[in-house]
This record gives structure tokens, C-alpha cells and sequence, in this order.
């Protein structure tokens, strides 16, 4: 995962099942899981943080 203005960059194989907030913030509020793979991004309806799965990137198994 990588973080640029505001945008989380998503990568599929090691960050899915994708939560926020991350485990570096795990105490900021409840844990809720997005679903970023059917849509390609998803916005955490507690914090706003954004979320978008990197381009090219093809989750596996998920």
C-alpha cells in the first residue's frame, strides 16, 4: 500500500482483504472492510481515506 494526497494505492495480492484503518492505525476507529476489487476504489465512510486498486493489478483469489 502506498499513500499519495489523500489516496491509498491498493495492491491486490497483498493488501485484500483491504480494512480501515490499516494495523498502523488500528485504533482511529472500527475496523470495516471495502470491497475495492468490484469497483476499483472505495471510500472508507468512517475517515474518508480514499482507496484505489493499483492499475494492472489482478487480485488473486479474492
Amino acid at each position: 500500500m502506498t499513500q499519495d494526497k489523500n489516496i491509498v494505492q491498493v495492491d491486490g495480492h497483498k493488501d485484500l482483504p483491504l480494512h480501515c484503518p490499516t494495523q498502523a492505525a488500528w485504533n482511529l476507529h472500527p475496523r470495516v472492510f471495502l470491497d475495492v476489487v468490484s469497483t476499483g476504489s472505495a471510500k472508507c465512510p468512517y475517515c474518508g481515506t480514499q482507496y484505489q486498486l493499483k492499475p494492472g493489478t489482478a487480485p488473486h483469489g479474492h
